[in-house]
């Protein structure tokens, strides 16, 4: 199975979590984030999130109301968990693409997906530039992928461009939480979530990464403008677990 390679837009300055840093440099530093935590993400995942991601993710797929033979494309798709889940719903006869940016997360992704006996197009690609026909997808979905990526609205209008008309796209990410939540939450991310990187993957740094570009991305009515201006004619908000997460839906026009 071979993996395809597309390249990014050209840079300039933006941010790396909590620091400015060139736009080529971001790439970089992403790349070694995902580098580092690829053999744990499934780990860390239920880990930090007691569990709750599962929960999450089952109710992306129950919106998403796939069809026999829809095809979709998965993006930031890492080590494969709706993509297996979506695969299920569309079966023999439709499609659902696997990508990735990050090499280390889709190969982990892969394996796991051929370890089950289920074998999917597999592509190493940018979402600020995806190598797929306008109007080719019924669904596109990114989970806990657009707060990496460096033009989240080039990326958006990507996502955008490859659905057919009346196309949706799932953004299922992390948001801003309930006022109550953001005392409990700070202390959580930036106090417990390095310590519990270190100790599980040995890696404090990139989950405090993590933590910090949660925090720089865009809030639910943000995310949702920029999708509009994408090219989204209706955009739907769901917040879950007290805005901790939010799943966006998106319409195109």
């Amino acid at each position: 199975m071979s993996f395809q390679h597309s390249k990014g837009f050209p840079m300039s300055q933006t941010h790396f979590g909590f620091q400015t840093v060139d736009e080529q440099d971001k790439a970089r530093k992403v790349k070694g984030v995902f580098d580092s935590v690829a053999s744990k993400y499934d780990v860390m995942n239920d880990l930090m999130s007691m569990g709750l991601h599962r929960a999450w993710k089952a109710y992306t797929v129950a919106v998403a109301n796939l069809k026999t033979g829809d095809r979709v494309l998965d993006i930031a798709g890492g080590t494969g968990d709706l993509a297996r889940a979506f695969a299920r719903k569309v079966g023999g006869t439709g499609t659902v693409v696997h990508t990735d940016i990050n090499y280390a997360m889709l190969s982990t992704g892969r394996d796991r997906l051929l370890n089950e006996g289920l074998v999917l197009p597999t592509n190493v690609c940018d979402a600020e530039k995806l190598p797929y026909k306008t109007g080719q997808f019924d669904l596109v979905s990114v989970a806990f992928g657009l707060r990496n990526m460096t033009h989240k609205d080039a990326a958006l209008a990507e996502m955008c461009r490859v659905l057919r008309p009346g196309g949706r796209l799932l953004v299922l990410e992390f948001s801003k939480v309930a006022a109550p939540l953001q005392k409990p939450y700070d202390w959580y991310s930036f106090s417990v979530l390095p310590k519990l990187g270190q100790l599980v993957a040995g890696d404090a740094e990139s989950y405090r990464y993590l933590a910090e570009s949660i925090r720089m991305h865009p809030d639910q009515a943000t995310l949702k403008a920029m999708m509009k201006t994408a090219g989204f004619g209706h955009v739907d908000v769901h917040n879950l677990t007290g805005g901790v997460v939010a799943l966006h839906v998106g319409i195109k026009c």
